[in-house]
């Protein structure tokens, strides 16, 4: 068994630059990563099959990390079976990147079991078909992102400490990005 930390992630400010004709947003924002973690646990089986353990509330096609397991099969030179179990800390719905972060995990350590032989960069473009922020979790470090979230240039940031409200209540991306009165138009800024 082999049991890894996901971590969480803040956008420290995010400007809508514009929209793309395939609907995803251009932007620039921050990523920060932060000291709140899902885990994951990874066992291989006998069973030819994978299985998602602890999040029951999505469905099996629609988890990314299934989606994520599924995504590296083809590359897979040891392909097995894996029960994946997750402990949710991250909550969802609020904009921190958990699945993406799962997601992420997912890719890094059945590329190891699995003995794939995919280099970080990979990853990360494979990460991205199954969402825009899953590159930075591939990579592991604080950014400044642009494009959908996909162009990243590495950053050192001083450690500081981020009090997370949640409000008790769920707020899909999608949803969210799809309001006509966002604001879609802010000028973009450089970042040196």
């Amino acid at each position: 068994m082999i049991r890894v930390p996901s971590p969480a992630k803040l956008n420290l400010f995010l400007h809508i630059t514009g929209r793309r004709a395939d609907g995803y947003h251009e932007l620039q924002s921050i990523f920060q990563l932060i000291d709140l973690y899902d885990w994951l646990e990874f066992t291989q089986t006998e069973s030819p099959q994978i299985s998602i353990d602890g999040l029951n509330s999505v469905d099996l096609e629609q988890n990314l990390i299934y989606r994520a397991a599924q995504a590296l099969l083809p590359y897979a030179k040891q392909p097995g079976g894996i029960n994946i179990r997750i402990e949710k800390n991250i909550p969802m719905g609020a904009g921190l990147g958990g699945g993406s972060s799962n997601a992420a995990a997912t890719l890094i350590v059945l590329n190891k079991l699995w003995q794939c032989g995919l280099v970080t960069e990979q990853l990360a473009r494979l990460g991205l078909k199954l969402g825009a922020d899953v590159p930075i979790f591939v990579h592991g470090r604080n950014a400044w992102a642009e494009g959908i979230g996909e162009h990243l240039t590495f950053i050192d940031l001083d450690q500081k400490q981020y009090i997370v409200l949640k409000p008790d209540c769920f707020i899909s991306t999608q949803l969210l990005f799809s309001q006509k009165t966002l604001t879609r138009d802010t000028k973009p800024t450089k970042f040196c």
